[in-house]
């Protein structure tokens, strides 16, 4: 791939301006012009810049398992300083309504809402309805945030993540949306933008269910286990929509188990996620999606420690 084919990717991938693209690989916006024009090639070390900014963006690199673990032994250690999560999240109103807001405006944005961070907070916690702004958009802030609630109930007292909290919070998140919420698809779909086969939908509760048994299965490392069950529930596909919110849903239901904090998935990075979801589902290679489930952890123990 070219210089200007990769500078081009970069720039849809991101949604970053010329000028933005620039200062971040620490060059003037008539430099990168030339390169995108190609009136000009990148020095040696703005080119290495360039390609690892393209790597990071497409999956297309590996990271050394010490230093995965490494990120792993971080999260693992800030458990011990900060345990009982889903009571310190409960019982503080303002870490409580954080994670509401960050975790619903996040997972919408991932899947094409425009409502902006202030007009999802003022739906979620106002009622407040935001002109020009599709109904949908509305219900679907306020359905995931009761969805959030019930799972933050439900994670509470202590009951096992199974088959039937998957179908509640698909109900709950669906409703009024979609006539069929609550319930598995009953016809082909496929993965826009993925070559990757979803099953059929026969075999969907079936599947469902050994994928339940993995969550339930008892694991030394959950944020490998995360990964891997998330990039499985996503290749089921199980619904004829709603399918990446309630996959998110279940990472965040494992780790609230496992006395860790849900993973902020930030929309801005969309494409990385895309990217390393679809690299585990390939070629089975979780590592870079729990390096992301890493940053994500941080990011939600960032909110409680305000």
């Amino acid at each position: 791939m070219t210089t200007k084919e990769k500078l081009t990717y970069l720039l849809d991938a991101t949604g970053l301006s010329q000028e933005k693209l620039a200062q971040r690989l620490d060059v003037s916006f008539a430099t990168l012009n030339s390169w995108i024009n190609e009136r000009s090639v990148p020095h040696k070390k703005k080119q290495e810049k360039i390609d690892e900014m393209y790597r990071l963006l497409t999956g297309d690199r590996q990271i050394p398992a010490q230093i995965l673990q490494r990120r792993k032994d971080e999260i693992y250690k800030l458990r011990q300083k900060v345990p009982n999560i889903i009571t310190k999240i409960i019982e503080r109103d303002d870490i409580y309504k954080e994670f509401i807001l960050s975790l619903t405006y996040n997972t919408n944005r991932i899947e094409g809402s425009t409502l902006s961070e202030p007009e999802t907070a003022a739906i979620l916690f106002n009622n407040a309805i935001i002109p020009n702004k599709d109904l949908v958009e509305h219900l679907e802030a306020k359905n995931h945030q009761t969805a959030l609630e019930f799972l933050f109930s439900y994670i509470k007292k202590d009951l096992l993540i199974n088959e039937e909290i998957i179908l509640k919070l698909h109900s709950i998140l669906m409703n009024g949306i979609r006539s069929d919420a609550g319930n598995y698809r009953n016809h082909s779909v496929r993965i826009v933008g993925a070559n990757i086969p979803t099953a059929n939908y026969l075999k969907v509760p079936e599947l469902i269910k050994e994928l339940i048994n993995e969550v339930q299965a008892e694991a030394e490392d959950v944020i490998k286990q995360a990964a891997i069950v998330h990039s499985r529930f996503e290749q089921i596909h199980p619904f004829s929509d709603g399918n990446g919110r309630i996959g998110r849903l279940l990472v965040h239901a494992q780790m609230l188990k496992a006395d860790l904090p849900p993973v902020i998935i930030n929309q801005f990075y969309k494409r990385l996620y895309y990217a390393y979801l679809n690299k585990c589902q390939r070629i089975g290679d979780s590592t870079l999606l729990e390096e992301f489930f890493c940053d994500g952890l941080l990011a939600a123990y960032r909110i409680i420690g305000k």
